[in-house]
């Protein structure tokens, strides 16, 4: 699949950056939580075959009761299992709580949460959770609790593409940004700050550096040449410095896409990795082979530096494969910076000894 872009240099364009916004002022601040004890997050196992050697799971006292209730279909709809977790605020001061799902992101199955009370009204629906890639992934939500006493995660068909949830309170803290930066709304996950990646619809120049979308869409992509994502982009002038940059879905953390321009490969791309105690990495042994790998059931941003020498002035072609034994991924966001000669660049001038 190729995709199209023809960008210029457009040096009166406005540059949007991205940036956090502060969350609710009902949520704890610092000062608050330091005057009561901080609750545990729970790590709630929700595989409906769990491996023999696994451990009996506990949670915290503020999850009173995880049940499994399979519920019928109604007239011309699918059936579908709902998961009921059961909470119960560790202070009234702790009215936010994160949800984290993790599941197959199945395009017919994906699952959507439901806050309830205890009159049995909805407080909030999360809508379809996921973008239907088929791959392992996840997805977070913000949910009050000031009136919610239990979450449903509701899934089409027996309810096995869930696989468990994590949850946590929220605190909140003031946050700043700059004024000529975009407005964005983020959930922060606790394990990495690193902000969603955003695709902008146009062309944008700051300070002599062009950054342009090759593709905003979600692709998917194997190990085989022929499985790649490829993108054509034509350029006006031989740039200094060139970025690549995309979110990957579910990739073999040693094994990073392998990008190819022009033809010839020009190595693999970086992932930003979170902690390793994020409980989106998941284990694949093989008979045989003692290293486990690690595949992230999660987005992570990926980038590489292209080298300029290997652009040319006009159309350039550019392929992103999945790496080595990696299976299938898809990626999203993708877009390429590329930085000229600007009135006030900063540079040294070496000269020879």
């Amino acid at each position: 699949m190729f995709r199209w872009v023809a960008f210029a240099l457009l040096f009166s364009a406005i540059c949007r950056a991205s940036a956090q916004e502060a969350l609710s002022d009902a949520l704890l601040s610092p000062l608050d939580t330091s005057a009561q004890p901080v609750p545990e997050s729970a790590w709630i196992d929700l595989r409906q075959n769990v491996p023999e050697n696994s451990r009996t799971q506990s949670a915290p006292p503020w999850v009173e009761a995880v049940t499994l209730l399979p519920a019928q279909a109604a007239v011309n709809t699918l059936s579908k299992s709902v998961f009921r977790i059961r909470v119960t605020r560790p202070s009234p001061a702790h009215q936010v709580l994160l949800f984290r799902l993790f599941f197959d992101d199945k395009p017919d199955q994906r699952p959507e949460l439901i806050a309830w009370d205890e009159s049995g009204t909805h407080v909030l629906r999360s809508g379809l959770l996921g973008s239907g890639v088929d791959l392992p992934s996840s997805d977070s939500v913000i949910i009050p609790m000031t009136a919610a006493s239990s979450i449903d995660i509701e899934v089409p068909g027996d309810g096995k593409t869930v696989r468990a949830a994590y949850l946590d309170w929220m605190t909140s803290s003031a946050v700043v940004h700059p004024v000529n930066a975009e407005h964005r709304e983020m959930i922060p996950e606790p394990f990495s700050s690193m902000p969603q990646l955003r695709a902008p619809a146009e062309d944008v120049e700051q300070f002599g550096t062009v950054t342009a979308t090759l593709a905003a869409e979600t692709i998917r992509i194997g190990s085989q040449i022929q499985q790649g994502a490829a993108f054509q982009f034509s350029i006006e002038a031989q740039p200094l410095a060139a970025l690549l940059t995309f979110e990957i879905v579910s990739p073999r953390i040693d094994a990073a896409p392998e990008i190819y321009l022009n033809g010839q490969d020009i190595g693999p791309a970086s992932l930003a990795l979170p902690d390793l105690a994020d409980p989106g990495y998941r284990g694949e042994g093989e008979r045989l082979v003692r290293q486990m790998h690690f595949q992230y059931t999660g987005w992570l941003r990926a980038q590489k530096i292209v080298p300029v020498t290997s652009l040319k002035v006009g159309t350039n072609d550019l392929l992103v494969v999945n790496g080595p034994a990696s299976g299938t991924s898809a990626i999203r966001a993708t877009q390429i910076q590329l930085k000229y000669l600007w009135d006030k660049s900063d540079y040294l001038l070496q000269t020879g000894h």
